[in-house]
Parts: C-alpha cells; sequence; structure tokens
C-alpha cells in the first residue's frame, strides 16, 4: 500500500541551527523577559514548550529566532536573512559576557535573591535602536499605553517575521518609521513630543547603532545628545543593548520608593536615597535593581495607578 505521507520538496530550505552550551546555569525566562514589550508584543514569544521566540533587524536584514533549553544545552535555529548573525551572537544575548561573580551582596535580601535565582543573566542584543524606540514610548506613560502602542505601530508598519512564526513582525526599519504619518502616532495613543524624539532618533539611525560598539557610557553620552532622550531612557536601552550592569534608571515612578523599600523600608526615597543606597553595588547597581525586583519585596500600593489618558479617542 503506497505511503501516505506527504513527499518533502528538495527545496524547501533548512533554517541554519546552533547548540551552545552555558558555562553557568543559565535562565532563559529571566535572561530574556526584558526584551518582552508587554504579552502581545510582536516581536518576542514564549511558547508553552518552553521555547522563546524572537524577532530582529538585524545588520544583516532582518531575522527570526527560536531559543529552547534542553538538557543542560541551548538549541537554536534562526530563518531570514539575519539569521546567520542572530546565531553568532546568540551566547551575548544569553548573557555570556556577563560575569554575574563581579555582584557581591551587602544586603541579607540581595543574596538570598541571587542564590535562588542562579540562572539571571544580563542579556545583551547589540542592537540599539530596538531597544530605544519602545524606550521612548514607555515614557511618562503607564506601561499598558506604552505597550499598546509598540504593538500597534509594530504590527502596523513592521514586516513578518521570516520562518514559522505566524503573527509575530520585524520592527521597522529607520526610513519606515520616519514616513510614519502623525495620526498613526496619535491613534497609537503616542504624544507629539515622543513621536518626535523617535523621529529624531531614526533620521541619525546610523550613528545610534554605532553606539553598540562603545561603553555603556560611552553609549548612553551619545543617545542623550538626541533631543528627547535623557537619563532615563538611555538606561533602559543600555541595559538591553549592551547587558550594562551599572546602568541604573534614574527618574522612574516606582524605582526609587521600590528599591528603598526593600533596602530601607523607605517606600518614599527619591533618586537621591536610592543611588545611596545602591552606592556599595558601584558597577553593578543594574544588577542590583533586577534582584531586588525579583524578591518580591515591593511596598503596598497606597494611591491609584496613573490616570490613563488614551490620546487617540481626543
Amino acid at each position: 500500500m503506497p505511503s501516505k505521507k506527504p513527499p518533502t520538496s528538495r527545496n524547501t530550505p533548512v533554517p541554519p541551527t546552533r547548540t551552545w552550551t552555558p558555562p553557568t546555569p543559565l535562565s532563559l525566562p529571566l535572561t530574556l523577559t526584558p526584551l518582552r514589550r508587554g504579552p502581545a508584543d510582536p516581536t518576542f514569544r514564549a511558547t508553552p514548550d518552553g521555547s522563546f521566540w524572537r524577532t530582529a533587524r538585524t545588520p544583516e536584514g532582518p531575522g527570526t529566532l527560536r531559543i529552547a533549553a534542553r538538557a543542560g544545552e541551548i538549541e537554536a535555529e534562526a530563518w531570514g536573512p539575519g539569521a546567520p548573525w542572530l546565531l553568532e551572537t546568540l551566547p551575548a544575548l544569553l548573557g555570556a559576557e556577563d560575569d554575574p561573580d563581579a555582584f557581591t551582596p551587602r544586603h541579607r535580601l540581595l543574596a538570598l535573591t541571587r542564590h535562588r535565582r542562579p540562572g539571571l543573566r544580563l542579556t545583551r542584543t547589540g542592537l540599539v535602536l530596538e531597544s530605544l524606540i519602545p524606550s521612548v514610548l514607555e515614557q511618562k506613560v503607564t506601561t499598558d499605553e506604552a505597550y499598546r502602542a509598540w504593538r500597534l505601530l509594530v504590527t502596523g508598519y513592521g514586516e513578518p517575521a521570516p520562518g514559522p512564526a505566524p503573527g509575530m513582525r520585524v520592527t521597522p526599519d529607520a526610513r519606515t518609521w520616519a514616513l510614519i504619518p502623525s495620526w498613526e502616532w496619535h491613534r497609537a495613543g503616542v504624544d507629539d513630543k515622543r513621536a518626535s524624539a523617535i523621529l529624531r532618533a531614526v533620521r541619525v539611525a546610523r550613528r545610534v547603532e554605532e553606539a553598540a560598539d562603545m561603553t555603556p557610557e560611552a553609549a548612553r553620552a551619545r543617545l542623550e545628545l538626541i533631543p528627547g532622550v535623557g537619563p532615563w531612557t538611555s538606561a533602559e536601552t543600555v541595559q538591553r543593548s549592551h547587558g550594562a550592569p551599572d546602568a541604573v534608571t534614574t527618574g522612574d515612578l516606582h524605582l526609587p520608593g521600590v528599591v528603598g523599600y526593600a533596602l530601607a523600608g523607605d517606600r518614599d526615597a527619591d533618586d537621591a536615597a536610592m543611588l545611596e543606597l545602591l552606592a556599595p553595588y558601584a558597577g553593578q547597581r543594574h544588577r542590583a535593581t533586577r534582584l531586588i525586583l525579583l524578591s518580591g519585596r515591593i511596598p503596598p500600593r497606597r494611591s491609584p495607578k496613573m490616570y490613563r489618558v488614551d490620546i487617540g479617542r481626543l
């Protein structure tokens, strides 16, 4: 009886793959989740089988990367013109250039959290613009508003992701970002100030991406030359693009109170008090704040959330 198995085409491309063995314990969720901009991010997906999917606009073009942990090894496959670049930079993405042993906990809370989360590594994407744009969108609005704007703009103007990733998109290139009409920014709930900052950034996209080869401090200085990009935004960017362990976020509405409450019981701490508490962790202040956030020691809410204003309906 003839086989009913479908014929395989010799022309079907086989995606390039890579297997990498992390030198130390590695948690994919802890390491990669900072790259996700909300549960419906069209550029990032976690699947029930434990795989993580990510799209990126690499120096070689758009690509899709799938990563899974299997018996102590990392198995990755990639699609699209950017596939070789994504596989080559896989170790850096998963924290191979990070040095968690450089962190010495000075508080019992951080010592316990580090012990319970041994797989935390600081990701380094090597791509600046893809972290800068959503960071600008998150300026002075609720995370829900920022995530909605990112989803609408990337879905509407990004291109379909290469490979078997239905519904995923690759972020627009710089030219496409620059050509988004003003009313589409408005419909996505992005005010003129944030939209203008993004437009100024994409006009100097080449110079922005050159910052990937700089130190985090030099990269932040370059980014902050763009009007509308300040210390909060530059820190949030290099935390992801550079895996910067000391890029602590200042100017945040909630972080000083979280750090103050966790380390000193002071939920009213401001930036100055936060930086003083983090001073013993100089060089590792971003890692310290990540561990604090992972500890779950968050001050109880005592005021309503920031009021959401949907400017797209105005």
